[in-house]
């Protein structure tokens, strides 16, 4: 039996949404590195030595230098380069983002869809169960009164041939509610109990 109300978390466990969502995280670090790139570029460096007027005082303490310092250095004119990379990368990132919805809007369509094939499906079992149960009383009549010699058995085949028929309208019926569960699990990635999803620490180390 499933489950009157679904959670939408199941959907994360799909390769397709997981994959989405990596590709965004992905284009907004890209944003970040071209942003980084209008900034200075900060050096630290250190230098250290001797010198002195001759050879022979080189080795000695007070001819011993050195120094720390930082320096700064930043691109003053490229063309536009920096600024069409920070353009191509907030347009990567909202491609990303156009293509996680329209992968979650699927997804949701498709889960929408074998719900709704499910609902019919179990209304048109009850009602074929009912057909079925008739055929199968009215078979019984016609078998009884042939017996009894008031009917030929032409009325016996009748029956009988409404009754196959409406039993295998019922498996095929079933048939196809199994098809739509399927699809429905393969829907939600897995299935519609929460409790086994994967949690992010398991997925990150897979």
């Amino acid at each position: 039996m499933i489950p009157v109300g679904l959670p939408s978390q199941l959907l994360e466990r799909r390769p397709d949404i997981a994959a989405s969502e990596r590709r965004i995280e992905e284009a907004n670090e890209q944003i970040g590195i071209a942003r980084a790139a209008f900034f200075p570029t900060v050096t630290l460096g250190a230098s250290g030595g001797f010198e002195g007027s001759s050879i022979l005082n080189w080795l000695n303490w007070p001819s011993r230098f050195w120094a720390v310092g930082s320096s700064l250095s930043q691109t003053l004119f490229d063309a536009g380069r920096r600024r069409a990379g920070s353009d191509a990368a907030i347009a990567g990132y909202d491609a990303a983002v156009a293509g996680y919805r329209e992968t979650t809007l699927t997804a949701f369509q498709q889960v929408e869809d074998n719900l709704a094939a499910l609902r019919v499906l179990e209304r048109e079992e009850h009602q074929q169960r009912d057909a079925v149960t008739s055929a199968e009383e009215s078979l019984q009549i016609f078998t009884n009164r042939y017996q009894g010699g008031v009917d030929n058995y032409l009325q016996v085949i009748t029956a009988q041939t409404i009754a196959l028929t409406n039993q295998r309208n019922e498996i095929d019926i079933q048939r196809r509610r199994m098809d739509a569960s399927v699809l429905l699990i393969k829907a939600l990635g897995g299935g519609w109990n929460i409790k086994d999803m994967p949690d992010l620490h398991s997925l990150r180390k897979g």
